[in-house]
C-alpha cells in the first residue's frame, strides 16, 4: 500500500476553509480512501494466477500510465517539471520510491502466500514505529504516554516471537518502510503534490518493473491477456486502484485535524485482519492473539494520549488568542 504522510498533505494543500461542510468531505474523502485500502487483499487475490512480482511491476507502470493522465487534465505537468527542476526533491522523490517498491512489493506476497494477517499487523504497528523514528531521526521528545504505547508495541513483538516462534518480519518491514516513506514525504513537504510525487516515484521505479517483466516473461511467462478478458481488465486497473486513495486522501487530510486522520487510518488493518482472520482462515494461535491484544492496547494508549494532548493545545490556543 502506499499513504502519504498525514501533515505533508494537509501542508500541500495550502490554506483550507474550515467549515462543517468542508469537514464531513474531507472525513468521507480519508473514510472511503482506508476503506479501500482495507480491501485491497481482495483485489489482489483476484488476479490470480498472476504472480506478486509482475503484480507489482505492473502495479508500477500503470499507475505511471494513470498519474500521466490525471497530469494532462488537472494540467499538472507544470508542477511536475518544476520539481525535474530541482535535483534534491527529484532524488528524494528517487528514495520515497524505492521505500515504496520494497512495501509495496512485501505486502503483496505477504497477501499472495497467506499471510494478511501479519500483513494488517504491520500497518497497526505503523504509528508506534512513526512515533520511534521521531525520536531516532528528528530527535523529538517522547511524552510519558507515548513511551510507555511503545514498550507495550515492544512486548507485542516479543510475545509473537516466543511464544509464536516466528519473528514477523513481514509486519516489521511494512511498518519501517512506511514509516520511513513518510518522514522523506515530510521532507519534500509541500513542495511535492501528491500526482507529481507518485508519478516520479513511480517513473524511478520503471527500470525495475521491467526488468521484472523481462525476466518473468522468460521463465513463467507473463499472465496479463493470457488469463482471460476479464483477468486482463482486473490487471488493468492496478493503477487506477493505486491512485484513487492515495488521491482521496490527499484531499480529505487536508479538510481534517491530524488526529481524526489519526484514528482513521486503523481503518485498513482492521479490515485486513478481519480478511485474513475470518474470510482466509488464517490461523490466530493464543499467542497471536495475545501480541495483537497489546499492540492495540498500545494503540488505544496512543490514540487517548494523541487526542487529549490536541485538545489541550487547541485550549491554550484559544486562550491566547483571547489574552
Amino acid at each position: 500500500m502506499s499513504r502519504p504522510d498525514p501533515e505533508t498533505a494537509r501542508a500541500a494543500s495550502g490554506s483550507q476553509i474550515d467549515t462543517p461542510r468542508e469537514r464531513a468531505l474531507g472525513g468521507l474523502y480519508a473514510f472511503t480512501a482506508y476503506l479501500l485500502w482495507g480491501f485491497l487483499p481482495l483485489y489482489f487475490l483476484l488476479l490470480a494466477p498472476t504472480g506478486p512480482f509482475e503484480l507489482v511491476a505492473w502495479r508500477i507502470l500503470l499507475s505511471l500510465i494513470f498519474c500521466a493522465f490525471l497530469l494532462t487534465v488537472l494540467r499538472g505537468w507544470g508542477r511536475l517539471l518544476a520539481v525535474v527542476r530541482r535535483p534534491r526533491l527529484l532524488l528524494w522523490t528517487g528514495v520515497a520510491g524505492a521505500l515504496i517498491y520494497v512495501n509495496w512489493q512485501v505486502y503483496i506476497l505477504a497477501t499472495l502466500s497467506g499471510h494478511v494477517i501479519e500483513a494488517s499487523l504491520g500497518y497497526f504497528m505503523n504509528p508506534i514505529v512513526t512515533v520511534v523514528l521521531g525520536v531516532v531521526v528528528l530527535r523529538e521528545r517522547l511524552r510519558v504516554v507515548q513511551w510507555i504505547a511503545v514498550g507495550i508495541a515492544v512486548a507485542a513483538v516479543a510475545v509473537i516471537v516466543v511464544g509464536y516462534g516466528d519473528f514477523p518480519w513481514i509486519a516489521l518491514t511494512l511498518a519501517f518502510t512506511f514509516g520511513i516513506y513518510g518522514l522523506v514525504k515530510k521532507r519534500l513537504g509541500p513542495s511535492v503534490d501528491a500526482v507529481s510525487g507518485l508519478t516520479l516515484e513511480s517513473a524511478w521505479l520503471v527500470p525495475v518493473a521491467a526488468v521484472i517483466l523481462i525476466v518473468v516473461g522468460s521463465t513463467s511467462g507473463l499472465t496479463m491477456g493470457a488469463a482471460g478478458p476479464w483477468h486482463a481488465l482486473l490487471l488493468s486497473l492496478a493503477g487506477v486502484i493505486t491512485a484513487v486513495p492515495l488521491l482521496l486522501f490527499a484531499a480529505g487530510a487536508r479538510r481534517i485535524p491530524l488526529t481524526v486522520v489519526g484514528l482513521l487510518q486503523f481503518i485498513a488493518p482492521i479490515l485486513q485482519f478481519i480478511i485474513g482472520a475470518w474470510l482466509l482462515g488464517e490461523p490466530m494461535p493464543l499467542e497471536r492473539w495475545i501480541g495483537f491484544a497489546l499492540v492495540w492496547l498500545a494503540l488505544i494508549v496512543l490514540s487517548v494520549d494523541s487526542v487529549l494532548f490536541a485538545r489541550r493545545a487547541r485550549g491554550v490556543s484559544d486562550v491566547g488568542e483571547l489574552t
